[in-house]
């Protein structure tokens, strides 16, 4: 993944999840996982 995929799937999440993911918080998320408990705690 190139940074602009990057862009555009924290910008389909915060859509489809209705979150925001600041950019400080976007450059720790890696892998899947770390994606899966981001959303998990913004929706608990």
């Amino acid at each position: 993944m190139d940074s602009l995929d990057i862009v555009e799937l924290i910008m389909a999440l915060e859509e489809r999840f209705g979150i925001e993911i600041p950019d400080e918080q976007a450059e720790k998320i890696v892998n899947v996982g770390d994606v899966m408990r981001y959303i998990e705690k913004q929706l608990i």
